[in-house]
């Protein structure tokens, strides 16, 4: 199991700090919110999942969509904006998609996939399958509305979905603090009804095993669960660099939580020959990536009529 984590972390890792590297270079046409610190939570949960078990996830979503298995190179080539790319580089980063992995999508106003990800468990309990969702979002999304509402559907329907708070302790530039006048996030999914648990996100075999009881409790028909993630994201809100001179967080803090690395934690725990195996696989993954999205060409105009839903603009593409 810790080889299996520890790939799954370094291939996060490794991809994003790429990403972060070439980003200077304007090759990559979309804004990119990093999980650079924040990938045990994504990494611990997803590892708990079965294959035919589903995501919903957050516009910081590169972790979740890759440790669900999502294609690295689909990724990569929609952050570019290339028509190789998992949304035919429509979307960017802030909303990726790989059904076949389970990914159902990402999404770039705050919230909104809580109550997706409801209706697909509802969906799934509709149709009896023992299957389930796992919801990821911010703590800045727990204010909204949405949230709210979502609990409370969840619990008298008692769905089989997963509530994973990634709690980094800042919506945007502002403190958890300053914005919530109770900052116990799992008293409030408690007061829904449903078993809340607060847990470091940065040790993951922890996390893992408390994911993996809380799916099991969900196939066994005890509804929805929420685990509240601690963590702590080392870049700024969006881009690759650092944002410590705008004075909201202290470099102090990034320190400490760099101190306790999930990446390097695990790393630890392998026999370095099996870790040099897994890092080459790894880093010839993210060549290989980079390398389909810098030859995968651009939307044509033709692919502006695709993928729309409506009447309208069928009768549009048809005239």
């Amino acid at each position: 199991m810790h080889a299996r984590l520890y790939r799954s972390l370094y291939r996060i890792r490794r991809v994003e700090e790429e990403i972060a590297r070439v980003y200077a270079s304007d090759k990559i046409k979309s804004p990119v919110h990093l999980s650079i610190g924040q990938e045990a939570v994504s990494v611990g949960v997803c590892d708990a999942l079965r294959p035919d078990d589903v995501v919903f996830g957050t516009y910081r979503g590169h972790a979740m969509y890759l440790a669900k298995g999502g294609d690295m190179a689909a990724m990569v080539a929609e952050l570019y904006g290339k028509v190789g790319g998992c949304t035919r580089g429509k979307g960017g980063s802030m909303h990726l998609i790989d059904t076949e992995c389970g990914v159902m999508g990402t999404s770039a106003v705050v919230g909104t996939t809580i109550a997706n990800a409801a209706g697909y468990a509802y969906a799934m309990k509709v149709r009896r399958s023992d299957a389930v969702v796992a919801s990821f979002f911010g703590d800045g999304a727990t204010e909204e509305g949405v949230f709210a509402e979502t609990l409370n559907f969840a619990v008298l329907k008692k769905l089989p979905v997963l509530f994973v708070c990634e709690n980094n302790g800042f919506a945007i530039h502002t403190a958890q603090a300053k914005r919530q006048g109770l900052t116990d996030i799992c008293a409030r999914a408690r007061a829904y009804g449903m078993p809340a648990e607060r847990i470091d996100g940065n040790d993951v075999l922890t996390l893992r095993d408390r994911a993996e009881a809380a799916i099991e409790r969900m196939r066994g028909g005890e509804g929805p669960q929420f685990i509240e993630a601690t963590t702590y994201r080392w870049r700024e809100h969006v881009g690759p660099g650092q944002d410590f001179h705008l004075g909201y967080r202290e470099q102090a803090d990034c320190d400490a939580a760099q101190a306790r690395d999930a990446v390097r934690a695990i790393a630890e725990m392998l026999d370095p020959k099996e870790r040099a195996l897994i890092e080459s696989a790894v880093e010839l993954e993210v060549r290989e990536a980079f390398q389909f999205a810098e030859a995968s060409a651009f939307p044509t105009t033709d692919d502006l009529m695709t993928d729309i839903f409506t009447e309208e603009a069928d009768a549009l593409a048809n005239r």
